[in-house]
């Protein structure tokens, strides 16, 4: 179900569409949920016309695609998309993350750790989706010390593109108890930034997404077995 209160943007379409598109990364609308237009107008109090923007952006944005019979759905998870999406993420963070290191302040770096911490509260009480957001501020600080946004700008925007392979990724190693690949390579991403080291954080990065891809194609490859 949508959440009926729509975000700050100022256009009606942006609102529509940025509430739309913070309930298929957070899962709150999964692989496969039709994308009625009416359905949608009614839950979020708009005309059709905001509504029907709304998803043709989230169409370009890689999260919905449109079925025979069906019309638009949000956009479901293949091994290919993850294998691509991966590489491209490894790619950019590998070097966001070595410029990052270069340049990081202490106080950045504190900021990182406070959000390390958070991160793994967020582990211990099973919050998924709060996880997944302060692993991602973690990393933005990182990022941003890079002095390069457009890089910056274009690794986030990957984020909300893969965002429900990383909610899979997360859900699937939450239920392993002695599993630490949710939190390992963020610890020691802070220790190499801390002493501005950029080789270490470069492996730490690669090491980092070679790992969830191996762990969400396997989740995925279990989920299709089991259908």
């Amino acid at each position: 179900m949508v959440t009926s209160k729509l975000a700050e943007p100022t256009l009606l379409s942006d609102q529509v569409y940025f509430t739309l598109r913070e309930a298929v990364v957070n899962g709150e609308l999964p692989a496969g949920y039709r994308l009625r237009v009416r359905d949608i107008a009614e839950q979020v109090g708009t005309s059709v016309l905001p509504v029907r923007e709304a998803i043709r952006r989230l169409e370009e944005a890689g999260l919905a695609e449109r079925v025979p019979h069906k019309g638009a759905v949000v956009k479901g998870l293949t091994l290919a998309e993850l294998i691509h999406v991966y590489d491209v993420r490894r790619l950019l963070e590998i070097e966001a993350a070595q410029l990052g290191a270069q340049r990081i302040t202490p106080d950045d770096c504190e900021k990182m750790q406070a959000e390390y911490d958070l991160m793994r509260a967020a582990i211990d009480e099973g919050r998924v989706v709060a996880y997944l957001d302060h692993d991602e501020a973690m990393l933005t600080i990182l990022y941003a010390a890079a002095a390069n946004p457009v890089l910056l700008q274009t690794i986030r925007t990957l984020w909300i593109h893969c965002r429900a392979y990383k909610i899979v990724g997360a859900n699937g190693t939450l239920d392993t108890a002695v599993d630490d690949s949710l939190w390992r390579y963020q610890r020691d991403l802070v220790a190499a930034a801390s002493k501005n080291d950029v080789a270490a954080a470069a492996a730490v990065n690669d090491a980092s997404l070679v790992d969830a891809t191996d762990r969400i194609k396997a989740l995925l490859a279990a989920q299709t077995t089991a259908l």
